[in-house]
This record gives structure tokens, sequence and C-alpha cells, in this order.
């Protein structure tokens, strides 16, 4: 580790700080290392609160904590990754607020592969969680997946990425929290299959401005964005936002008219952002060929019960029997047998979907 990644690491392990903080410190010092050198020169630039606690500390102690933070990275077989560093993606360093550092655990070689970030509202239609997990896991034969870590949307990219081990998660908290809190046992399982990200300090805790900075992190280290699903004013528009502020592609399911949940979707395509049924169209966007997986024929019953999904999207259990010309008893069956294929999905009121 370099002087200059050393004394960036140092900065970014000071809890309390905010990014605006930190980037006046370094442009008023010229230079991380001068920074920590002058600590005391550049510390009126810091509220007085801020001033008070141990950013106070002299010279001797400022090398004290630069090495415990960093043996404490290497002792619970994490990494920082600064802007100095050959593997900092190179992507993030054109967005506006570039992260310093980046704090990681797991798959360090992720951050040199070509990237795609795939979000969602908390609250989805179970035909588009469907979908993003079938479109994440396609994704990966080309791409490591990128996502936050809540429900809804981004729990289905985990799902269809985490798999491959070609997964990217971006935390809102400092890597020893997790939130929501009970997905600690997935948080463990992405560090050790996948690859964390935070820019924040280990016990940083979440904030309502963490999430909002999160999502800079996560168009920035992309291509392009998928989104799943997303009201209006929803949170995931954010990062859509995002991604357009920094010229990155936006693409978005396609969802009915009157769905409050897609209402952002739909209004990112009528605004122009690529419509995406499946995996097929984005590979075809980046002039890449799909993977090729021979698909299995389907009993006739299934393939017409099939086609009237498609044709018609979702309906209710007893109009799907009607229009495919079945019993209704027979049509639950047969769609029981699509859900288990993956290629539909149940919905609430007895309502089903074709995923693909």
């Amino acid at each position: 580790m370099t002087a200059e990644d050393r004394a960036l690491v140092w900065l970014c392990s000071l809890e309390g700080l905010e990014y605006r903080e930190r980037a006046a410190l370094l442009r008023a010092a010229g230079d991380p290392v001068k920074l920590f050198e002058d600590w005391e020169k550049f510390l009126p630039l810091l509220t007085q609160s801020n001033q008070s606690r141990v950013y106070k500390k002299g010279r001797a102690a400022r090398e004290r904590d630069a090495d415990g933070f960093i043996s404490s990275l290497r002792d619970k077989d994490r990494f920082a990754v600064t802007i100095f560093s050959d593997d900092y993606p190179e992507l993030l360093k054109q967005i506006a607020t570039p992260p310093f550092v980046l704090f990681g655990e797991g798959n360090r070689a992720l951050l040199k592969e070509r990237k795609f970030c795939i979000v969602g509202s908390r609250k989805i239609p179970a035909w588009a969680d469907q979908a993003g997990r079938s479109i994440a896991s396609a994704l990966t034969a080309k791409f490591a997946v990128v996502t936050g870590f809540a429900e809804g949307g981004d729990y289905a990219a985990i799902s269809g990425a985490l798999p491959s081990g070609k997964l990217i998660c971006v935390l809102p908290t400092g890597l020893d929290n997790c939130y929501p809190a009970d997905h600690y046992a997935l948080k463990s399982k992405v560090g050790k299959t996948g690859l964390l990200l935070s820019e924040y300090p280990m016990n940083e805790r979440v904030k309502r401005h963490t999430f909002h900075a999160r999502n800079r992190i996560l168009a920035g280290l992309a291509e392009g964005v998928l989104v799943l699903s997303a009201g209006r004013r929803s949170g995931t528009m954010i990062t859509a936002n995002a991604a357009l502020d920094c010229g990155r592609d936006v693409f978005a399911l396609p969802h009915n008219a009157n769905a409050a949940s897609g209402e952002g979707c739909n209004e990112l395509i009528k605004n122009g952002a690529g419509l995406v049924t499946g995996a097929e169209d984005l590979f075809a966007h980046y002039g890449l060929k799909a993977e090729e997986t021979e698909a299995s024929a389907l009993p006739p019953e299934e393939e017409k019960v099939l086609r009237v999904l498609r044709e018609y999207g979702e309906l209710h259990v007893s109009v799907i029997a009607e229009r495919a010309d079945v019993p209704v008893y027979e049509a639950a069956a047969i769609l029981s047998a699509l859900e288990i294929k993956n290629l539909a999905v149940k919905s609430g009121g007895n309502k089903y979907s074709a995923v693909r």
C-alpha cells in the first residue's frame, strides 16, 4: 500500500465525516499525504463539533490509528481499494463524486469484470421478481451483476446472480453492519461467494442520506442499469436518474398502465429508456451473443396455457382456463407445472403471468 493509499484509507476510516467534508479537506491539502501529515493545519475546515472529536489526535496517534485500521481489515479478510489503486473501477472514476475508498469483502477480482446493475423497489410484482431473477442469472455469462441489499428488486437480482458468484452488492452501511438486519446470513454468503462493497467506515450505521449516496455508486460502477419495478417517486428512481446523470444506459421492464408499482418504469421508457423483456434484449444492445440453451419441449396443454399468458398478460386462473379451453382444475395444475419450470409466476388474487 502506497503512502497515498494509506492516507486515504485513514481519512475514510474516520467516522462521522461526510463526503463533502473529506473532499474539502483533500482539495485544501492538494494531496492526501500532506493532509495526513499536516492534519492540524486543515482541521479548522471541519465543523466545530467534528473538530472536538477524535480528529484532534497528534501525528503519532494518527499513525497508530491508520496501522490499526489496516490491520483490522486484514484480520477480517477485507481490503481497501483507493481511487489510486490499479483495480479501482474506471467507470466509477468518471462520476461527479467518486468514493475515495471502497472497502470490500469477497472476490476482489470482480472489480475488473464488466458490470451491469439491476435494481427495483422493495415491493415488486411476482412476475417482475421472477423476470429479474432470470435476467440476472443470464447476465452473469457476460457481466458481474451489481445491486443493493434491500428486499424486492435487489433481492431478485441477488437470487439470480449469486449462484454464479458474479455478484457485487453495494451497502448503505459499513461492512460490520447489515441492513436489513434479517439479511445477515445472506450478507455472509455474498461476502464468501461474491463481493460486498461500502464507502463507509466499518461501524457506520445506516442513515437516510447513505441510501442516496450508495445509489450513485450502483449507477457509476455499471455500464447500464435495469429497473425491474419502481413507483413514480420510488427510491429506485434515484438510481435511474443517477445513471442518466453519468451517461449510463438505462433500461426498464414495461408494466401495466394502471400498475402504481410500475409508473416509474413506464415513465423511463416514455423518456427514452430501453424496453427490456429478457436478457437477450440487453445482450443485443451491447452486441453480445447470449448463451444458447436448448429449450425443452412442453406438453401441448402447457404450451397452450403459456401461449395464453404470453398473449394476454396477467390473468385470473378462471380466465386462463376459458381462453385455453381447458377445465379450471386442469388449468391450475398446468400453471403449477409452469411455475416449477420458471415459465409462469403467481401473483395476488390467484392470477398468473408469463415469465418469458
